[in-house]
């Protein structure tokens, strides 16, 4: 049985090797994460070259996700680990002026001390250190801690509920969006989304630049959250980052969050990959904890297209176990009822409908599967959306690019096949090619939906045949 939620892989140190790529292929791995916050160019351009080639080897078309590191504030550097004790006060300053404090870090954005007031509450360090804002001075701040902790070099800063005035992409992102064009990778991701027009903006870049790279909306802020519907509408997919999330929202609302995010990208009809600590204990265990496996069953069960681990691949021990794991919880909770958040698609078109009849048909019939013939990856897309409950989907493109876009849809295996002449030649080649792969059986029940072999079938129609 094919698994329907797609896997999302990190790549670093523990598995930028090309034997390991290839390994990871094997074990399920749909789409590899490059992380622009630590990659360099050099090794983005070596990794992605190594990418394709494993995916030939493996003959399986899997995509490349980069991920901008985004406007993201941190402290600078220091010479030696800040040791803090509550009540300390610590000087936040813009990097040009000289401290006035005993205890004193710069930061990477200048207009810190102008966003923030009196009485704010700053955390650092993915949360683990407080800080309230004291005093403040043109380019300062003056804050005390509220929490005791140890703070390196670049650390993260959140703002919890306030609005800063940060650039959606910066200049490093502008020239990491050059390298995405220039590799044509799949995916790009858009750090610290705070409204549509961040997403427009990068659309409007990649339009420029000829890159047909899908548009991953990271929602990691409260401003994010307020304005959910119109950022969802804008991207072709939205991830559930839930680190920054995590600190920016109550804890406690995290998981009403994710499962909004989820609902809201379900009735409007978007990707949703859920991301970040899915199985953080495996980066040194070679087993995840019980709450972590319920966590990746809740996502699988929220039916969201993609889940996501990082350090668990990029620096982690065991990497290999952690792809494992997540496919044989994937596997197993794939076969329980789910939360059913598609059955409140909006659907607006004719060709959406259309494809409607096509599920409740495939729902309908015991061991269906969809085929579907499809050019730009439109069809399978609102296949996918709308959930088979059983039926797994198989997309035919001519193109390898659609192939590879097509690999982040919930129950949707993609394959690039030149089309033939004969409307009827392509459909049987097709139902070959998945029987000789042992993917369906003779006298299965197929549904085929198509918007490109044209010449004797009627796309409005919906065609159903024994394999």
């Amino acid at each position: 049985m094919q698994r329907k939620t797609k896997i999302l892989a990190t790549l670093g140190p523990a598995t930028d090797a090309p034997e390991m790529i290839g390994t990871l292929i094997g074990k399920g791995v749909d789409i590899f994460r490059l992380n622009m916050s630590h990659g360099s160019h050099d090794w983005v351009r070596t990794i992605t070259g190594n990418i394709r080639e494993q995916s030939k080897v493996a003959d399986r078309d899997v995509a490349i996700l980069i991920d901008l590191q985004g406007p993201s504030i941190r402290t600078g550097d220091v010479d030696e680990s800040l040791k803090l004790k509550k009540g300390d006060i610590l000087e936040f300053r813009n990097a040009s002026l000289d401290a006035s404090e005993d205890l004193s870090v710069t930061t990477n954005y200048d207009g810190l001390s102008n966003d923030v007031s009196v009485g704010d509450v700053m955390l650092v360090d993915n949360g683990e250190i407080h800080f309230k804002v004291s005093r403040k001075e043109d380019g300062r701040l003056i804050c005390e801690t509220l929490t005791a902790g140890t703070m390196g070099s670049r650390r993260h800063i959140n703002l919890p509920g306030i609005k800063v005035n940060l650039p959606p992409l910066t200049k490093k992102d502008h020239c990491d969006i050059e390298l995405a064009a220039e590799l044509k990778v799949d995916f790009i991701a858009i750090s610290f989304v705070r409204d549509a027009r961040h997403v427009r903006n990068l659309r409007s870049e990649l339009a420029e630049k000829d890159c047909s790279a899908r548009i991953v909306a990271k929602i990691e802020d409260q401003e994010a959250v307020k304005k959910l519907s119109e950022i969802i509408t804008e991207s072709d997919a939205v991830m559930v980052a839930r680190g920054d999330l995590g600190i920016e929202v109550h804890i406690e609302e995290l998981p009403v969050v994710q499962r909004t995010i989820l609902r809201e990208a379900a009735r409007i009809g978007r990707k949703v990959i859920v991301a970040t600590h899915m199985l953080e204990s495996m980066i040194e265990n070679p087993v995840p904890t019980r709450a972590e496996v319920t966590d990746v069953a809740n996502a699988v069960f929220e039916q969201a297209d993609a889940v996501m681990v990082s350090g668990e691949t990029s620096i982690g021990k065991y990497p290999i176990k952690c792809i494992e794991v997540l496919d044989r919880i994937a596997r197993r909770i794939e076969q329980e009822p789910s939360a059913g958040f598609c059955k409140n698609i909006e659907l607006q078109t004719e060709k959406q409908q259309t494809v409607k009849s096509a599920i409740v048909l495939a729902n309908s019939l015991t061991d269906s599967t969809i085929i579907i013939f499809t050019a730009r990856g439109v069809l399978a897309n609102y296949a996918a959306h709308q959930r088979p409950e059983k039926a797994h989907i198989y997309a035919f493109t001519p193109d390898h690019i659609v192939a590879r876009a097509l690999r982040m849809n919930r129950a949707v295996s993609p394959f690039q096949m030149d089309f033939l002449d004969n409307p009827e030649g392509s459909i049987r080649k097709a139902i070959d090619f998945l029987k000789d792969r042992g993917e369906i059986e003779n006298g299965d029940p197929v549904v085929i939906l198509s918007d490109v072999l044209n010449k004797d079938f009627d796309t409005e129609a919906i065609l159903l045949r024994k394999a």
